[in-house]
């Protein structure tokens, strides 16, 4: 447990440091905490694999009075994704000066990658809003460092989160008055089919759903993300908004009982079938290049919203697998498309998709970032994405009466797979190539694309890596 705490203290103090002392180059602070705390969460994982689950009470208080920190296998794997993603980004955002916005940025993320771990870590429905609010917080101030362009999107961000903050906060409320306790593994204990159950189930669904821009509480993300800096961009999209829909995963699979789950798999599953349409549509009609990559955050996400809901429905190792796998290709896509993204309207000084001409001539290390990362969205084997949909498919296939969902999948490919190529076909387009505004940086663009390569490479690790994930609902 003492590496988990590392992984989190390290950006902790590191950000409350950078704020009081202000040192010129905090991306070298940043990259050297990053990898810290990646290291700490590498150990914190090798633990939990040989140990088995720990839990940590702060204070030395009893169950139901203290802080409990958990370390579960699921949790160990994000605190390593997080803090990988974390270090990925600050290494571009060293190089690109004008990727962070103000040199503000760099603390911020810093409690920012903070609030992510102490969110997996969380055993409490107290202690999750705690972590919840903070993540919310400096994700705003993040979209902000974009100037004035940013402010508007940022304040709608911030009022819709602080509604759905009072919503979730509703429930925990309710649950509480009910139970007289928050402590998730007490509450799977006791908790009964009954109507102030249900009705604080509800409140906190739809308060996750909202900070989680899950469709159709969408309506803040795409602003939001599109207005930010580019690797504010990338970090609100690969793993800010798995904060809430993690949380959701959790009230559900162990709070809640099995037949309000039933129920509520066959809403979530339609929720995330209509976000893979709606969200696929509204990427295609897109006229600025980071706005379709925003709409396609609303649509990708719609894959765990129906991997969630059929888990629900239908109790299955694979969905559950699918479940996790999509949030991680998820992420390493999107921080690859969200960099490419930045470096192709940098260097060819155009924010529309239109504007993409030349990019195969001009940054084609950048176009390849972005079409790689695509076509892991997309579902081209052998992919990460891929991977999950083909997890997600097979129950759906075996049992014929469920072949709506399959179809809503395949759906949802047909609108990836569209979007995407409205980029890539713009960037191979010759007939008046945009000249480049600045020299590009190589560098860079092969950081934009390494994430892209190790969605790809999951395939390499698909056999043991399905059966860990798969295991880790049982």
């Amino acid at each position: 447990m003492n590496a988990a705490l590392a992984s989190l203290l390290l950006p902790l103090g590191g950000g409350l440091l950078l704020i009081l002392l202000r040192p010129a180059r905090g991306g070298r602070w940043v990259i050297a905490l990053s990898l810290g705390a990646l290291l700490a969460a590498i150990m914190a994982l090798q633990v939990v694999l040989d140990h088995g689950e720990r839990s940590l009470f702060i204070g030395g208080w009893e169950a139901g009075l203290a802080i409990r920190f958990r370390l579960t296998p699921l949790a160990a794997l994000l605190l390593v994704f997080t803090a990988g993603l974390h270090l990925l980004v600050a290494l571009y955002a060293a190089r690109i000066a004008h990727a962070t916005g103000k040199a503000d940025y760099w603390p911020l993320s810093c409690l920012l990658h903070a609030a992510l771990a102490a969110l997996w870590l969380s055993a409490d429905l107290f202690n999750l809003y705690v972590t919840l609010e903070l993540l919310s917080l400096v994700a705003v101030a993040l979209v902000s460092l974009a100037g004035r362009k940013a402010w508007k999107p940022a304040l709608n961000y911030l009022l819709l989160s602080l509604a759905g903050s009072l919503a979730y906060l509703l429930g925990v409320a309710l649950l509480y008055g009910r139970y007289g306790l928050l402590d998730l593994a007490l509450l799977a204990r006791l908790s009964e089919a009954d109507g102030a159950t249900h009705l604080a189930l509800l409140l906190m669904s739809v308060g996750l759903m909202l900070k989680a821009a899950l469709w159709p509480l969408h309506l803040w993300l795409p602003p939001a993300h599109a207005a930010a800096p580019t690797a504010v961009s990338a970090l609100l999209s690969a793993l800010v908004v798995k904060g809430p829909l993690y949380i959701l995963w959790l009230i559900w699979s162990e709070i809640a009982p099995a037949e309000f789950g039933r129920d509520a798999g066959l809403l979530f599953g339609t929720a995330g079938v209509l976000a893979l349409v709606a969200g696929g549509w509204s990427a295609l009609r897109a006229p600025r290049l980071k706005t379709l990559v925003a709409y396609s955050t609303v649509a990708q996400l719609g894959y765990a919203l129906l991997a969630l809901g059929l888990l629900l429905h239908l109790p299955e190792p694979r969905l559950h697998a699918a479940l996790w796998l999509f949030v991680l290709a998820h992420g390493l896509a999107k921080v690859s498309m969200f960099l490419a993204a930045g470096e192709l309207q940098t260097i060819l000084g155009s924010k529309r998709v239109k504007g993409m001409k030349g990019a195969s001539q001009n940054v084609p290390i950048a176009l390849a970032a972005f079409a790689v990362a695509g076509g892991s969205l997309v579902g081209l084997p052998p992919s990460g994405g891929f991977l999950a949909k083909w997890l997600l498919l097979q129950p759906l296939f075996e049992q014929p009466q469920h072949w709506p969902w399959a179809l809503g999948v395949l759906f949802g490919t047909l609108m990836s797979a569209a979007y995407v190529f409205r980029v890539v076909a713009h960037g191979f387009d010759r007939a008046r190539p945009n000249p480049p505004s600045i020299h590009p940086d190589r560098l860079a663009q092969w950081l934009a694309l390494l994430p892209a390569l190790l969605v790809w490479g999951l395939a390499l690790i698909s056999e043991p890596l399905l059966l860990w994930l798969g295991g880790l609902g049982r």
